[in-house]
């Protein structure tokens, strides 16, 4: 009996110990290590075979195990295509605190895995995806990247791009919370749980969004369903006029901002699109 106590009391420290080790990351941006999942085709061979991947980006408060993140990655291993989504700094299980998130920053963590991506010896193009705030980065991100005249997204999705978050610090009202805009303070907290840093609501009042997203001139597909009652339809429609005719806006009847009502109809409209970028 003693015995056996003793091992259940070691078995227990073991697996204390093992449950508090550092996770170790592979990708890192400005505040820590970026945890992501890649999904591949069934049956596929990184040693041998080759395909395109599409990077996605969730939005605020959010993760990748949040909808529709896991069910665009099945979607798109379905058709041939892998997929990495990752979380935000200070969201999900990467490192970082929320109060310290900005889009510059979770710009930094979007570049941190797409030069990730590059390194995979098996991909071959790569597009980008992001719903919400990740589709202003994702926007941004393929701006950047095309102003710097190397390689450039394949193409590009937007899922109800919250471009709004820029007239909202301005306004002083981000979701339920209010601030003074010019002199915003340590923090804000929206719906008394998530907690928005100083740096956050003075940043994004400055973001040049549409003029960034403008450099890039390769096809962009904008998903907008019109009951989101989150971010409203004007920013898809200004992202379409920022684009011009390599963009197509789809207005998805009944649809609203989580993307619950009409998924499957949002991923197989995604998965669509970036099959016919990539030539599958």
């Amino acid at each position: 009996m003693k015995h056996a106590a003793l091992y259940a009391i070691s078995l227990l420290g073991i697996l204390l110990f093992a449950s508090c080790r550092t996770q170790e990351y592979v990708v890192s941006g400005p505040e820590g290590g970026i945890a992501f999942e890649v999904t591949l085709p069934d049956g596929f061979d990184t040693a041998k075979d080759h395909c395109p991947m599409v990077i996605l980006m969730h939005g605020i408060f959010s993760s990748k195990d949040y909808g529709p993140m896991p069910q665009l990655a099945k979607g798109f291993a379905k058709a041939g295509i892998a997929s990495v989504r990752f979380d935000f700094d200070g969201h999900g299980r990467s490192e970082g605190r929320k109060q310290d998130m900005t889009i510059e920053k979770e710009l930094a963590d979007t570049r941190a895995v797409w030069n990730y991506v590059q390194s995979l010896p098996y991909v071959r193009g790569i597009g980008l995806l992001g719903h919400s705030q990740g589709g202003v980065v994702a926007s941004m991100t393929a701006g950047r990247l095309a102003a710097e005249g190397g390689v450039s997204p394949a193409g590009v999705v937007l899922l109800a791009p919250g471009s709004v978050i820029k007239e909202a610090c301005q306004g002083g009202k981000f979701f339920n919370a209010r601030f003074d805009p010019k002199d915003p303070p340590e923090y804000i907290r929206c719906w008394g749980m998530y907690k928005l840093g100083r740096e956050y609501l003075v940043t994004t009042q400055q973001l040049d969004i549409y003029g960034t997203a403008a450099a890039y001139g390769g096809p962009v597909l904008l998903l907008h369903g019109d009951r989101d009652g989150i971010v409203p339809m004007w920013c898809s429609e200004r992202f379409l006029q920022t684009y011009g005719d390599h963009a197509t806006l789809r207005v998805v009847e009944g649809e609203n901002h989580t993307i619950t009502r009409r998924r499957p109809q949002v991923v197989a409209t995604t998965v669509a699109f970036f099959r016919q970028v990539f030539g599958l």
